[in-house]
């Protein structure tokens, strides 16, 4: 069973970053931003009342706004990985198991977590005793 989840969970996140990269392409924007106008310049809109072409114009709005949210938090996500990941490999005694997270799985990062909570509760310990901590 838990096999099945795992591949289900896999499955998943392969078409969510699918998805986002889609959402986050300059071309995806550049339709939608077509199909929008599309939308406002046909004849069915005009034909609307004041308060559905309203709504509709602030439909349109909100949908091409999630794909320029989409493509400047890829953008920042993207740089802030490089920033750790430099952080991480500079740092002699940092553990190079936290570069290239964003291609580790749900399962993987969790895991991760849960040893660096545990080493931290082991830090707080340490420094609780009056023992100097030594360093990872």
């Amino acid at each position: 069973m838990i096999h099945v989840y795992r591949q289900i969970e896999k499955g998943f996140e392969w078409l969510t970053s699918i998805a986002i990269r889609i959402l986050g392409n300059s071309i995806t924007f550049i339709f939608a931003l077509v199909l929008v106008i599309f939308w406002l310049t046909n004849k069915l809109f005009f034909e609307q009342d004041q308060n559905d072409k309203i709504g509709d114009i602030i439909q349109g709005i909100t949908f091409l706004s999630l794909f320029i949210i989409q493509k400047s938090f890829m953008r920042f996500s993207a740089l802030l990985h490089v920033k750790v990941n430099e952080l991480v490999a500079s740092h002699e005694p940092a553990s190079n198991a936290v570069i290239g997270m964003a291609s580790k799985t749900d399962h993987e990062i969790m895991e991760l977590l849960d040893g660096y909570s545990q080493l931290a509760e082991k830090k707080k310990d340490e420094e609780g005793a009056g023992t100097d901590p030594k360093p990872v």
